[in-house]
């Protein structure tokens, strides 16, 4: 038995006792409300979205929302464009859960966040009127009592264990002086060392050496269930089949279904083109990121050979898209690899490579990027992301272009999710990527040509 499913087996009761969104014998289950973390969008919740499916959930109740400007403020108390405070976080989620209810007829939601979706989630609970439409919260990864508690170190941010905003949000409450809400059921999950925002050194703050006064146990809240799963990282308390396994029996009180993602003969993908914004007017001052459809991008995809990442033919779906960013609805042929090519105006061409689609998803959303000014001299730079975890050399099997491990991807800890392969030739060639069975390749294009490459992990 794995440390895992013997840690399952242990919390099992505990799991049964926090109470069930849906007995066996309901028909019906409470639809459910992804809230994604900072800097994120909703297509963060796909993989999630595909197992709630598998196991009893009806897509149109399972609602993953896209907040306009997904990153948090520098101080929480000062507007700063491009940025959200945590007041604006919570009335945008409220929205959504209003909009949640009024179309499916529910009298209740679920609501599961991640990272900072968890500060939107206990806010909306506690001071937005939550208390009466939420029947369970599950908090992945959240830093409940901050990333950092350092005195005179950004204190007002919404991270900060000092901050106002945490502060109030764990003051004890009755009637048994717990830091969450009641009747809302609560669950709490995290790792056990590996979480980059649940340490008690500033290595990934940028403080290496400087205590952040923060435990590996910063997540857990008391009052809730808190469960602990050894070595995911910080997206994967979210993101796992080891977290959804933990979230299922939380709701349902008994296990999911063996293999969870499941199959579909038809595959219908759609989801929305979004892209970068500027600082400010400079261009030099760098981009921040945000879900505002870029209307007026142009999309093209193609289907490509699995073992060399090569064009099958000319393009199976093109699109402009309108004002609302979205780029589809594209049927998709069951166990086909595809190219995404997506163009705009001020972007550079994004080309990026995904596994095959197991399942319809209407979150496959695509952010375009810029390339760094320090690609400008490179032959060509192929990229390899996950955005539903990070890379660890310690725990992983992965590579880039037959780099192990790849470029960037530190010896130790899990809070890299991005790496860069650098080429030296102009011409085109196949690169490939993999990450722990997930094997993607893909075609180099030059950044001086005004390219971008991406590889997209999807588990």
């Amino acid at each position: 038995m794995t440390k895992i499913r013997l840690l399952m087996t242990l919390f099992a009761s505990a799991l049964v006792l926090a109470g069930c969104a849906l007995s066996p014998r309901q028909a019906v289950p409470a639809p459910i409300v992804f809230v994604h973390g900072n800097g994120d969008s909703a297509s963060i919740w796909q993989t999630t979205i595909w197992r709630f499916e598998s196991n009893g959930w009806a897509a149109d109740r399972l609602h993953a929302i896209d907040l306009p400007y997904p990153l948090a403020r520098d101080d929480d108390a000062v507007a700063q464009p491009g940025r959200t405070g945590t007041g604006d976080h919570m009335a945008f989620l409220r929205s959504e859960v209003e909009a949640v209810v009024a179309r499916t007829g529910a009298s209740q939601v679920i609501l599961i966040g991640n990272s900072r979706g968890g500060n939107a989630i206990r806010n909306y609970i506690q001071n937005g009127g939550g208390e009466a439409r939420v029947s369970h919260a599950i908090l992945a990864g959240v830093p409940n009592h901050g990333i950092w508690s350092i005195k005179g170190v950004r204190e007002g941010n919404e991270f900060s264990g000092l901050s106002p905003f945490i502060q109030r949000l764990n003051a004890p409450k009755p009637p048994d002086g717990n830091e969450v809400v009641p009747p809302v059921r609560w669950l709490t999950i995290r790792s056990d060392t590996n979480d980059k925002y649940a340490q008690p050194d500033g290595r990934w703050i940028e403080r290496p050496g400087t205590p952040t006064n923060i435990g590996y146990d910063g997540p857990a809240l008391r009052g809730a269930t808190n469960i602990v799963l050894p070595r995911v990282d910080h997206r994967e308390t979210g993101f796992s089949p080891a977290a959804f396994d933990v979230m299922f029996r939380f709701l349902t009180g008994r296990p999911p279904r063996a293999g969870a993602l499941g199959v579909s003969d038809t595959v219908v993908l759609d989801g929305k083109i979004s892209g970068l914004g500027l600082r400010s007017e400079d261009p030099a001052s760098g981009d921040f990121a945000n879900n505002l459809a870029v209307a007026g991008a142009r999309i093209e995809v193609f289907e490509t050979d699995a073992a060399t990442g090569e064009r099958r033919g000319p393009a199976v779906h093109r699109r402009t898209v309108a004002a609302d960013g979205r780029w589809g609805p594209f049927d998709a042929r069951p166990g086909t690899t595809y190219e995404f090519v997506i163009a705009a105006d001020g972007y550079p061409v994004n080309h990026v490579y995904r596994s095959a689609f197991s399942r319809s998803s209407a979150v496959i959303h695509f952010r375009l990027l810029r390339a760094p000014a320090t690609d400008k001299d490179a032959g060509a730079v192929v990229a390899m992301t996950r955005p539903r975890g990070y890379f660890d050399a310690e725990r992983d099997r992965m590579s880039l272009g037959g780099m192990t491990p790849p470029p960037g991807v530190p010896p130790t800890g899990a809070g890299i999710a991005t790496s860069r392969l650098r080429l030296d030739a102009v011409e085109p060639r196949t690169v490939t990527g993999e990450f722990n069975g997930e094997r993607i390749a893909a075609r180099s294009w030059s950044p001086a040509r005004d390219h971008v490459v991406v590889i997209e992990m999807t588990y």
